[in-house]
């Protein structure tokens, strides 16, 4: 019996020491743009920059674009949910911003819209964008136009 009991916390603890290495990780919120998958010219996410930053100033609602290389082994719904909630995008109490998030190995987009966001942005409009605007540019290479 007791030695169930060694073996049982044993265990626990292997399984604590291998947590981390099975945890999401994300890159750092650095501005507007994340291009950790290289997907934008510079002059371009200069360009987008400006427009996001108009656009938050005018609506007050924070938007962010971010490319990452792949998911690590999650659903694109997943990540982008868990990395909109880690950088905290938009307004806490409002719970209004919005994440474009660019998976280009994995041939993902979504766009995560904070649920105070929803009545303006719905899912139908978000699916619509990726599907009319998005995605056809980035099929014909141009992720700078998508």
């Amino acid at each position: 019996m007791k030695g169930r009991g060694i073996i049982c916390a044993l265990m626990a603890f292997l399984f604590f020491l291998a947590a981390p290495a099975f945890a999401q990780s994300f890159p750092a919120l650095t501005g507007r743009i994340v291009d950790n998958a290289h997907l934008l010219a510079p002059e371009q996410a200069a360009a987008l920059d400006a427009k996001l930053a108009q656009l938050e100033q005018q609506s007050g609602r924070q938007m962010v674009v971010a490319t990452i290389p792949d998911l690590q082994g999650y659903p694109i719904e997943d990540y982008g949910y868990q990395l909109g909630r880690k950088w905290g995008l938009g307004d806490k109490k409002a719970n209004d911003g919005l994440l474009l998030l660019v998976a280009p190995n994995e041939r993902k987009v979504r766009i995560e819209v904070g649920y105070g966001l929803e009545p303006v942005m719905t899912d139908a409009m978000s699916s619509i964008i990726i599907r009319n605007d998005i995605l056809p540019q980035f099929k014909s290479g141009d992720y700078d136009a998508g």
